[in-house]
């Protein structure tokens, strides 16, 4: 019995990417280092008694999410579907309790306190939202019997709705995002995708024009107080770190950075160690999309493509955002860089994610397209 499950623990193994793997803890062992070099700052900043309260923190998030990476892998297809299924259930469902029982931070209410653990269920929709979607949109494309693009639809205004009432309009963006980009590779046509593009773009301007705090934040963007800005900051480290960077431990930033280890966590990476390391985090993001892309478009299963394609986006556009903000190239979006930011819900719900895309690309019988 041991020699079987060792067998077929081998033949997982096998069949999973190992390109895939291998950035995913990349990209974790740059966070960890990069909370080595930002921790320190922001316990100091909040009066913290252990300098490395952060970094010990990320650690055990970290092994705890290379775990869940790992038993999410081994998966079937249809166990993929299920624990996504619960997954969105549970998520929705806790998003729907948030102004009852959340905890409010900064003028949002996204979390849920659970000792010194704070549950952001938004993070974990992410991901069930996209392998739901992309099964019901594969469904109706196959000629079953039910409504797939119409229920996907009633779950997205659920979902935006949700995030709305928080408020969340990065997570509303990015999940706008995909959810048309998964529109679109199902089969829906350019010009009715360009039509709720458009749509998408209306309901932005009425929330500027009705939501205060939207209209401030902009403001506080575009105006002439933009340059005091965190964002403006964290421009300024690009500049300081040049090629090279000044240093590990050495930056400046990160101490006038009230986010430093999390939203802003890329700029200290600029600062401390220099142009080409940030270049090479940004290329290893660029690696696990095309990685997961490629095997995507090789899948013969129409749901595991569009749910592997859906996750690729979510890596890939999570990352966008987060380095553009960093940049000053759009507003503050309150989103974490991938596997590298501290927070204990992002760590959990991306590694969760790499999970279930390791799992719909695993080698197994027919699972592929034979090319000669």
């Amino acid at each position: 019995m041991i020699a079987a499950s060792r067998l077929r623990a081998a033949a997982l193994w096998r069949g999973l990417d190992r390109t895939l793997i291998f950035i995913v803890l990349s990209l974790i062992g740059v966070g960890l280092t990069l909370s080595l070099a930002a921790g320190p700052a922001a316990a100091e900043r909040l009066a913290l008694d252990d300098p490395f309260y952060f970094l010990t923190r990320h650690a055990a998030f970290a092994v705890a999410g290379i775990v869940l990476l790992i038993g999410t892998s081994a998966l079937s297809i249809t166990g993929v579907r299920r624990i996504a299924g619960l997954a969105l259930i549970g998520s929705l469902g806790l998003m729907a309790l948030l102004p009852l029982i959340g905890n409010e931070i900064n003028g949002a209410i996204r979390w849920i306190r659970f000792g010194s653990f704070g549950l952001q269920p938004s993070e974990f929709l992410k991901p069930a939202f996209i392998v739901i979607i992309a099964w019901l949109f594969a469904e109706e494309s196959r000629g079953a019997p039910v409504p797939g693009r119409l229920i996907a639809l009633l779950i997205y205004a659920v979902s935006v709705g949700l995030l709305i009432i928080q408020p969340d309009f990065g997570q509303t963006i990015l999940l706008s995002v995909i959810f048309g980009a998964m529109l679109f590779a199902a089969g829906l046509p350019w010009i009715y995708t360009a039509g709720l593009g458009v749509a998408g773009g209306g309901l932005l301007t009425i929330a500027y024009f009705s939501l205060d705090h939207v209209q401030a934040r902009i403001a506080a963007f575009l105006g002439p107080q933009a340059e005091w800005a965190q964002t403006e900051r964290a421009r300024q480290a690009f500049a300081e770190g040049g090629l090279f960077g000044v240093g590990p431990g050495e930056g400046e930033i990160k101490r006038l950075l009230p986010e430093a280890n999390t939203d802003f966590v890329f700029s200290v990476a600029a600062e401390e160690f220099g142009l080409l390391a940030s270049l090479a985090i940004i290329g290893l993001f660029a690696i696990l999309f095309a990685q997961a892309w490629t095997r995507a478009l090789r899948l013969t299963d129409h749901f595991a493509q569009l749910a592997t394609a859906g996750l690729a986006l979510l890596f890939g556009f999570q990352a966008l955002i987060n380095i553009a903000v960093n940049l000053n190239l759009i507003p503050p979006k309150g989103m974490t860089l991938p596997f590298i930011s501290y927070g204990g819900s992002s760590m959990l719900a991306l590694c969760f994610s790499a999970g279930l895309m390791l799992a719909l690309t695993r080698h197994r019988p027919g699972a592929y397209e034979h090319r000669s």
